[in-house]
């Protein structure tokens, strides 16, 4: 792939932007809504709240549950980890993120998955090697505070104008917005194109491959 070098630091969402995880994050949480026998809230509710952390996430949905939120915890995680909705990398994901290392790109994640999650999907996912660092909801602030990619740009000594938010919510972009860095979204994800738009990404783009025109 032919890139501008724009960028120092590709700075990537995970669920919707690089793994397929979407349907098995909503059918997971649907599942434990009905398992405790509590409303079970639409796919489009849920899909709005990708990328914020799970305790963001509970707070909205099931906000007046309180009580119930360690319960939903546990049931989602067991329905998300039983393997029975795939959750492969999209397609073209693996060969971007190779060539972009090749190229002397430094490659980070920015993710509302917590470690631990997000250590087991990495070590799972055949694409871990390439990643310089990353940064979880559980050990910064959820987006769209900006904290993660503060410690990111820190962590590199990277300039904000040289390092790019590639994401498929407009949490992610609105992290960027408020990192004061560019941003990129796929419309492929978890948020509609408009809710995208809303926040003003440098491009949207409809599949993996169309980044490296970016980047």
């Amino acid at each position: 792939m032919h890139f501008q070098n724009k960028y120092d630091l590709v700075i990537f969402d995970w669920d919707g932007t690089l793994m397929d995880s979407i349907g098995a994050i909503v059918e997971s949480m649907q599942s434990a809504a009905k398992e405790l026998s509590i409303d079970v809230p639409s796919e489009r509710a849920i899909r709005d709240l990708i990328g914020l952390s799970l305790p963001k996430i509970l707070d909205t949905l099931f906000g007046h549950l309180a009580h119930l939120h360690d319960s939903i915890t546990e049931r989602y995680r067991f329905h998300y980890l039983s393997g029975r909705f795939a959750s492969p990398l999209f397609e073209g994901a693996e060969q971007l993120l190779s060539d972009l290392s090749d190229s002397g790109y430094t490659l980070a994640i920015a993710t509302g998955k917590a470690r631990q999650s997000l250590d087991r999907t990495l070590a799972l996912s055949g694409v871990e090697h390439l990643f310089k660092a990353s940064r979880c909801a559980d050990e910064t602030k959820s987006k769209p505070d900006p904290l993660m990619l503060h410690s990111l740009l820190a962590h590199f000594d990277v300039p904000a104008h040289r390092a790019v938010m590639i994401g498929d919510s407009v949490h992610d972009l609105n992290m960027a917005n408020n990192a004061g860095i560019a941003s990129i979204g796929v419309s492929y994800g978890a948020n509609l194109v408009a809710q995208l738009t809303s926040a003003n990404p440098i491009a949207i783009v409809d599949k993996v491959s169309d980044l490296a025109l970016h980047l």
